[in-house]
């Protein structure tokens, strides 16, 4: 009877050794909504100079640490802010940022914001980002490209694996787009002004007329 009355109370004392740990596993901190923004939050700044700007648009992603110093710690995007000379994107600027920081501060799955922000197009027409060659169909689409570049560096997306072949492809064609771009710079003259039509720079003046000389469009008509 004794050794029986000895097992129960061990068996006790270790069930109240237990508890702690689940409960540590309970207060392991996700972020939502009521999640209190700290005082310094740790970011990267990404710089992008669309050709349909006359100013670089630079954009800021600052990241929340949580479970810091545990297991379970991981680093998760928290607010967006984009900032530019160019106060003709001010507006939507604004509003997207706040959008998407109110989705990043959610919690819970925030990548399938690449994809609907990447496939935004301009009715003006999208243009070749220089340096990759990359076609972006509009800013918009460009900010979802650097939001995904994020994404991987958390690795909450997959970091795409191409092999030799399609990158010698990919750099090939970069490298066509580049050399075509090269050619568009020195086909007008270096006075030109941009169009607000076809957004090149071409426009001169002819017989005092400001002209088109890419897509025709003149002040006169």
């Amino acid at each position: 009877m004794k050794e029986i009355t000895q097992a129960i109370t061990a068996a006790s004392v270790q069930s109240k050794e237990e508890k702690p740990v689940e409960e540590k596993k309970k207060e392991s901190v996700n972020l939502n909504e009521k999640t209190q923004r700290p005082e310094m939050l740790v970011g990267s700044t990404y710089k992008i100079k669309p050709p349909v700007s006359d100013h670089a648009l630079y954009i800021t992603i600052n990241d929340i640490l949580l479970n810091q110093g545990s297991e379970e710690e991981i680093r998760r995007p928290f607010e967006i802010f984009v900032n530019s000379k160019n106060m003709e994107f001010y507006s939507w600027i604004v509003a997207l940022t706040r959008v998407i920081s109110a989705v990043f501060r959610k919690g819970g799955d925030c990548t399938f914001l690449v994809e609907e922000l990447k496939a935004v197009f301009d009715p003006k027409g999208g243009y070749y980002q220089r340096g990759t060659g990359i076609f972006m169909p509009s800013v918009v689409a460009e900010i979802g490209h650097i939001i995904e570049t994020h994404l991987k560096t958390l690795d909450m997306l997959p970091k795409s694996e191409i092999d030799a072949h399609q990158q010698a492809y990919i750099q090939k064609k970069r490298e066509a787009v580049m050399a075509e771009q090269e050619s568009e710079k020195t086909a007008f003259p270096a006075t030109a002004s941009k169009c607000s039509k076809c957004h090149q720079k071409s426009v001169v003046l002819l017989d005092g007329c400001a002209t088109c000389l890419n897509c025709g469009d003149s002040k006169c008509g």
